[in-house]
């Protein structure tokens, strides 16, 4: 993979880290996430101008993806009201990596060699053993909690794979990426709205703040990641991308003095393991 690609996906991978810690705001988490793609979205908005409209070949992988992104919400948001997201989320972000590789594989002919294979299990091992804690809360994961994680992984394969697919139809990962977000945020909002009422509103509207730097961290972050997947292979840029996690492990030993527990440790090597491997594929 090209040095450029590389530490392009490493930045998103940082601003997503950033951006979901936003979703823990005094918010639903469903609303939280509502709030931040639809001031993605206004961002977005006047970029059109910009950009093509992205042609007939790409508008049934945005639909395929607006579908996807949906189910992403609902279990991330549904995610964090069952489990601890210290454990369930890792859980979701290292086994995302293996089902998309596999996924990249069989539908659409992407195949890595035997260091490409290894740095992707390396590194979905390092996010697993993140959400073990050294083993001790193993046994106290909630099932429920746990179903939404692997639904959560399920669904990230799929919009990885839609978008990696849908940005190349496009011929233009720019266009694809901002018509993506415009329209995204605008069917989230509407589903908002049916399923919660125009009250809920006002309750956003009080975060709005918070909202805006997740929807500009969220846009830079996937917009990256379309681009990175149009000149490298789409599972080891959604590999990278799981990196978030480790970003969000060091926010956490960093600035809000978590305990440096020797599993984090282990789970930083083996991360850092399977980037040199990927670099290298």
């Amino acid at each position: 993979m090209d040095a450029f690609v590389f530490a392009a996906v490493l930045f998103a991978a940082a601003c997503h880290a950033s951006w979901n810690a936003l979703i823990k705001i005094r918010l639903d988490p469903f609303l939280a996430i509502v709030l931040i793609s639809a001031l993605a979205g206004i961002v977005a908005l006047p970029l059109l101008f910009f950009v093509p409209v992205p042609p007939a070949a790409a508008w049934p992988w945005l639909a395929l993806s607006i579908v996807a992104h949906l189910g992403y919400y609902i279990g991330l948001s549904g995610a964090y009201r069952a489990g601890d997201m210290g454990q369930v989320y890792p859980i979701a972000r290292g086994t995302a990596p293996l089902m998309t590789a596999a996924g990249g594989a069989l539908l659409i002919g992407e195949n890595f060699n035997l260091v490409g294979w290894s740095g992707i299990l390396a590194l979905a091992a390092g996010i697993l053993v993140l959400s073990l804690r050294g083993g001790g809360d193993l046994a106290h994961l909630n099932r429920r909690a746990v179903g939404y994680a692997l639904f959560t992984a399920v669904t990230i394969c799929c919009y990885s794979l839609t978008d990696g697919s849908g940005a190349r139809a496009a011929g233009n990962a720019h266009a694809y990426a901002l018509w993506l977000f415009v329209i995204d945020g605008a069917f989230i909002t509407l589903v908002a709205l049916v399923t919660h009422g125009t009250g809920v509103i006002p309750t956003m509207a009080r975060h709005w703040r918070s909202g805006l730097i997740g929807g500009v961290l969220s846009l830079a972050a996937y917009w990256i990641v379309i681009w990175a997947m149009t000149v490298a292979p789409i599972a080891l840029v959604a590999a990278l991308r799981e990196t978030s996690v480790l970003f969000g492990a060091a926010i956490a030993v960093v600035f809000l003095k978590e305990h440096l527990r020797a599993s984090r440790i282990l789970a930083a090597v083996l991360i850092v393991a399977g980037l040199t491997l990927i670099r290298l594929q």
